[in-house]
């Protein structure tokens, strides 16, 4: 086992590289002025090419000549810890300190371990403030499916610099704003009151602590995946030379949806004085995340009773439009005070309590605040009263415990690569944040396109769903349910919809956020010119194509069909008279189009000079109706003639609509050149081509092709140029010989080599200005044999919010679609299955460097614990069942372990 000794001095890293205590060779990295993270990023690059065998590493101590002599590092931004951090993640090894590898009784079980921790915990070290802060806060969230709380630390208050916020699933307001001279209406998504807040004053000082104005020696914040805690740690001097080490913990409780608490340590380092704790709970928030939103209504909320008493306080506030109330009680306590030393003033948005006591030098004091979070459109949960919380420690363990529980279903283990199963593991979390088994199913409410971790997109649940909604069919298929719920709640509404564009069925909103209205802006900021511009985004009707991909893919797995009786069905059917509506028949052309859409690409809004909105046999749309009007059939063969009836009865749709669908289903238009190459919509060949080269010499980032046009007075609408895959969704979507067949029924003789030449075509034509693009490539990538672009795209996916690659927009709350999709791909696509067949079907095809992927699935009822490896499968279903392994069908026995050998 090669191992690296890395030895950082003041103007050079010196590597030795060792098999046990034999030296094998050394290489010496000169730099001049060090620069984090730059500089360890070209260090990691050249020792990834000259040290390719090490398994891991070990990092010296730091000679204080480094910082004095290195002006753009600091101990607090660059301390050794964060060095060790971002070597091992660039180098994609385990690194010890000198200190661990001596207390090591052996090597290999010392990387091992190092390993376990990092693949199992999210840690930061240091402070920026600003867009950076604003983007660990989003991946530092800690939450139960009911809320979330941005990973700020107690001192934190809302700032530019860092933003503490307080979500809840579902809870919309709307307001009006002027705009460009025009009045607004937007639905937000509302950050509601912080009860988060702690912080001190040393007797003797004037002003409370914060990072902004003290000196801040350390702050190591952590969040462990596995148990969902949140922990901080601080060193921080006042402007009187006051030190405190200062330790926070915070958990929102996954087994209990209303509850959160909060830890806090305070140790005096230097001084033994009075100290005075302040907590708050602060009504006077307002949304403020999100930059480009900021000169709209932000407040959503008015304040309806503040009331504390001792070491209690309540806070109850009513959202302004949607009448939606809030309630948070508070409850402090620490082992310093008791309840009747509290000191609280009430203002006419805050409530502040404050405890003072004399503190001893180098003695710990703990502090400790519950908080139980209620809303009204849980109405059960609103009305039931709350048994009080009791300590930090009780909550925690519960909350543990039912983390342990949702893990042992969902969690990825990937042998041979650290970094991919960190980010697995970073992305499920995330996941089970955002929505949860046990705080969601009574809920009704979807999973928004950026979790409950920020306010970008204000919330609102967009075709993302589409990404998301396999992952809890997988693993949590009561959850997938209750999301799909949250659609059939609002087909009403869809129907509504519908029936105002002069179409029949239902027509789905792009942006949905309380009851299931359009609430898609109908402007939109570009941040490159400052201005604001018509947002067409509302053509993108394929929206509804998702929700009913969703509803068969949900069935279709899990083998519910009381659920496709009682609910599925009516929203495939309305959803499919909404797209006969939508389809003209073209008697030149002998077939049927479809316009005035957009697809998923959203780069395209209309044709060149064009007066009007929207885009014609959008081939994406297209196909999905095709798709959707022959998989009705089945379902609808699911019900008996009398449910059949009822139904029927119930939508309006008859016969004569059945059999116009099956007409359009055969003579749907697309467009198709010579070369096989499907046309993103009618019209696309025409476009001009963008010179790719000079672009990215001209602006560096050209993910958002479509602002640095607009911003040059020119149109996205004129090139071919996507922002995302657009026709190649399909293929994520539908297996291709599933496509096959719908091409081959609509009468297009395309080549056999047809994916491999779209994939090429589309690939040179999209900037990818959304990270759902990258996975949807890598897949595809995948299944034509592009090993290498596959793994390319597919790690850019995992790492894009990690790494925050479009710069900033994690800040704003993490991208569930692309989490979910990484998760779905790395199942469907490396690990080779496939879920939408009667048996589950197996066609392992893993990266270069994993050895071996251990997960489990549900399947058609049946629960599957599988090891997939390189030339084998192991297979353990809770049911006598058949799977398909590589084409060849295999018998099994409920609760055997198969070992499948090819």
């Amino acid at each position: 086992m090669n191992f690296l000794l890395l030895t950082l001095t003041q103007n050079s890293l010196h590597i030795q590289e060792k098999a046990q205590n034999t030296l094998i060779s050394e290489h010496t990295f000169p730099f001049s002025d060090f620069e984090f993270p730059k500089t360890a990023e070209l260090l990691a690059a050249q020792i990834k090419e000259l040290f390719p065998t090490a398994t891991g590493a070990v990092f010296s101590e730091i000679v204080p000549e480094f910082y004095s002599e290195n002006t753009n590092v600091t101990a607090l931004n660059a301390s050794i810890e964060n060095l060790i951090k971002h070597f091992s993640e660039l180098l994609n090894l385990p690194i010890l300190t000198v200190s661990e590898l001596e207390a090591a009784t052996d090597l290999a079980t010392a990387f091992k371990e190092k390993s376990e921790y990092l693949t199992w915990n999210l840690d930061y070290f240091g402070y920026t403030p600003g867009k950076e802060e604003y983007s660990v806060e989003s991946l530092l969230t800690i939450g139960n499916g009911f809320m979330g709380l941005r990973g700020t630390v107690p001192e934190m208050t809302l700032s530019k610099e860092h933003y503490p916020a307080t979500y809840i699933a579902g809870l919309y307001n709307e307001e009006k704003s002027e705009v460009a001279g025009q009045i607004v209406e937007n639905e937000d998504f509302v950050n509601t009151p912080n009860n988060q807040y702690i912080s001190i004053k040393v007797d003797g000082t004037d002003e409370w602590l914060t990072l902004e104005k003290a000196t801040l020696h350390y702050l190591h914040r952590n969040l462990d995946l596995k148990t969902g805690l949140f922990s901080s740690h601080m060193i921080v001097e006042d402007s009187h030379q006051h030190q405190l080490k200062i330790t926070a913990k915070k958990i929102v409780n996954m087994a209990k949806k209303n509850n959160y608490s909060i830890q806090y340590l305070i140790k005096p380092l230097n001084f033994s004085k009075d100290i005075t704790v302040k907590t708050t709970t602060d009504g006077a928030v307002y949304n403020f995340n999100v930059e480009r939103y900021r000169n709209l209504t932000a407040k959503h909320f008015h304040i309806t009773q503040l009331l504390a008493e001792k070491n209690k306080a309540m806070i109850e506030v009513q959202t302004n439009q949607s009448k939606i109330n809030v309630q948070q009680v508070a409850t402090i306590t620490g082992d310093f005070f008791g309840a009747d030393t509290v000191k609280t003033s009430i203002g006419q948005e805050i409530i502040e309590q404050e405890i003072t006591f004399y503190a001893e030098k180098n003695t710990t004091y703990t502090f400790e605040k519950q908080v139980q979070v209620k809303a009204s459109i849980a109405k059960e949960n609103w009305e039931t009263p709350l048994l009080p919380a009791t300590s930090f420690d009780s909550e925690f363990a519960e909350s543990k415990h039912a983390w342990e529980t949702l893990w042992k279903k969902s969690d990825i283990r990937v042998t041979g690569d650290l970094m991919s199963q960190k980010l697995l593991r970073i992305h499920t979390y995330h996941l089970l944040v955002s929505a949860s088994p046990f705080n969601n199913n009574d809920l009704d409410v979807s999973v928004t396109a950026r979790g409950l971790h920020g306010e970008a997109y204000r919330g609102h649940i967009f075709w993302d769903e589409i990404f998301i909604l396999p992952f809890y069919v997988l693993h949590f298929p009561e959850t997938a349910k209750q999301l799909l719920m949250y659609r059939y709640n609002r087909l009403g509404k869809a129907k509504e919809n519908a029936r105002e564009s002069n179409y029949a069925g239902a027509m789905y909103p792009w942006q949905s956020g309380l009851d299931g209205s359009e609430d898609t802006q109908k402007l939109h900021l570009n941040p490159l010119n400052g201005q604001w511009g018509e947002d067409h985004s509302i053509l993108q009707r394929h929206v509804s194509l998702a929700i009913a991909y969703n509803v068969w893919m949900y069935w279709n797995n899990s083998g519910d069909d009381q659920f496709i009786k009682e609910y599925g069905a009516e929203m495939l059917l309305e959803i499919a008279n909404f797209w006969r509506s939508a389809a003209t028949f073209d008697e030149m052309t002998n077939r049927y189009y479809i316009d005035k859409v957009m697809g998923p690409d959203e780069f395209h809004e209309a044709y060149p000079d064009s007066t009007e909105s929207g885009l014609k046999n959008n081939a994406y749309t297209n196909l999905m109706v095709v798709w959707l009007f022959e998989e009705l059939e089945n379902i609808l063969s699911l019900l008996d003639t009398q449910e059949q009836t009822e139904l029927f009865n119930k939508t309006g749709i008859t016969q004569e609509h059945l059999k116009k669908m099956e007409d359009i289903r055969k003579r749907l238009s697309i467009e198709v050149n010579e070369d096989g190459i499907i046309a993103q919509y009618e019209g696309y060949f025409d476009l001009k081509e963008i010179d790719w080269e000079k672009a990215k010499e001209k602006y560096g980032n050209i993910y958002r092709m479509d602002r640095i046009l607009k911003a040059e007075g020119q149109s996205p609408d004129d090139y071919k140029v996507s922002k995302q895959a657009d026709t190649l969704m399909l293929f994520y979507n539908l297996n291709k010989e599933k496509i096959d067949e719908i091409l081959a029924e609509l009468g297009y003789d395309l080549p056999e080599d047809y994916l491999e030449k779209n994939l090429l075509y589309y690939l040179n034509r999209t900037s990818h200005g959304s990270t759902l693009s990258r996975i949807v490539h890598a897949q595809l990538a995948e299944e034509v044999a592009f090993h290498d672009l596959s793994w390319k795209l597919y790690q850019e996916a995992l790492y894009s919010d990690y790494q925050d690659i479009q710069g900033g927009t994690t800040a704003e709350g993490i991208h569930t679609g692309v989490m979910a999709a990484t998760i779905y791909v790395t199942l469907t696509t490396y690990a080779g299955i496939d879920i939408k067949k009667n048996y589950l079907t197996i066609q392992p095809n893993l990266p270069q460097n994993w050895t071996e992927m251990i997960f489990n699935i549900d399947h058609k009822g049946i629960h599957y614990d599988l090891i997939v490896s390189k030339d084998s499968v192991q297979v353990c279903p809770s049911q006598d069942t058949t799977v398909i392994v590589q084409n060849h069908p295999y018998q099994l026995l409920a609760n055997n372990v198969t070992t499948i050998n090819y």
